[in-house]
């Protein structure tokens, strides 16, 4: 397989290890004068496609002289991330864009940033619900939707399968989730689910998991997962064992690594979550808001499947922007 290249965004961790709710303030007087400040409060740098989304902020970011942007992580946790919005509150930003961990544990965090008068976007995903507050994102439902659609056809009859479920609680997850309910679950009741658990976005999570239910239940037909990097562990686990050959896995997020799994014929679809798209989106949105064109916006990116059949076109894609190199 050619090299992945995980797309760890480094820029201004000295300043962002908020570890707690008095962690070290943003570099925010550091801006360029007369330039918007806007702190972007990633989920978790650990996760592939949030890494990817971070550092494609910075670069959509950089496109506007009046915009700097700065980027914190909040490491998969709740608390962290909830500090790190505090902060930036404190600390003067014009605008916050949030990328949650869990919604509902940071929606009164992002209701003080609205009640502060500042500028506040939920993205990937949204926050509903929160007057004031803007968001851009993409329909989990729909991104779920194309892979189960396939797979009402691709998969076996009487197959067992294992679901990887996002974090309890969040939109994206539970979207997905619902649609492979709806539309797959519901048209397919010879599927038996034999493992169906939460990995929370993480490889290592998925990894485990997928180590028991292959001693459990032997041969799995399918693993359905909430996005690409869960797919990717669990394919991990089984890349070796002549059992597991033709094993199908879906994912979300059309990430580098998931292309790759896709073309070396080992995962079956994605859904493209176009990161790219996602911060172009972003900053449109956030430099709109700051300069009164608008006051409020909530837009969605589109849903793109990636299969065998154009994932060519999407690895050509990565080794382009250099997440693949040969």
């Amino acid at each position: 397989m050619k090299k992945f290249l995980a797309s760890i965004l480094v820029m201004a961790m000295a300043a962002t290890a908020l570890t707690g709710c008095g962690g070290s303030e943003p570099a925010a007087d550091d801006a360029a004068e007369g330039a918007y400040k806007v702190a972007y409060i990633a989920r978790a740098q650990s996760d592939s496609f949030a890494a990817w989304l971070a550092n494609e902020m910075v670069r959509a970011a950089g496109e506007y002289d009046d915009i700097t942007l700065e980027v914190f992580d909040g490491q998969a946790d709740d608390a962290k991330e909830n500090a790190a919005i505090e902060n930036a509150i404190a600390n003067g930003f014009d605008a916050i864009i949030v990328q949650p961990n869990n919604g509902e544990a940071q929606r009164p965090y992002v209701e003080q940033i609205v009640a502060a008068g500042i500028v506040a976007i939920t993205t990937n995903s949204r926050i509903e619900g929160i007057e004031g507050a803007s968001s851009v994102d993409a329909d989990p439902y729909n991104q779920a939707q194309v892979n189960a659609e396939k797979a009402i056809e691709q998969v076996p009859e009487g197959a067992k399968v294992v679901i990887l479920r996002g974090p309890s609680g969040n939109f994206h997850a539970d979207e997905r989730l619902k649609a492979w309910n709806e539309v797959f679950f519901a048209a397919r009741p010879d599927v038996q689910i034999v493992g169906d658990d939460y990995a929370n976005w993480n490889k290592d999570e998925a990894m485990t998991l997928m180590e028991d239910w292959t001693l459990a239940h032997g041969k799995i037909d399918a693993v359905i997962s909430m996005n690409d990097n869960m797919a990717a562990g669990a394919l991990e686990v089984v890349k070796d064992n002549p059992e597991f050959a033709d094993m199908l896995a879906y994912g979300v997020d059309g990430t580098a690594e998931a292309c790759l799994l896709i073309q070396d014929g080992l995962m079956t679809s994605t859904c493209l979550q176009s990161a790219i798209d996602l911060a172009d989106l972003n900053m449109d949105t956030v430099h709109k808001l700051l300069t009164g064109e608008a006051t409020q916006i909530d837009t969605d990116i589109e849903e793109v499947l990636i299969n065998a059949d154009n994932v060519g076109e999407y690895v050509e894609m990565y080794k382009a922007n250099g997440q693949i190199t040969e």
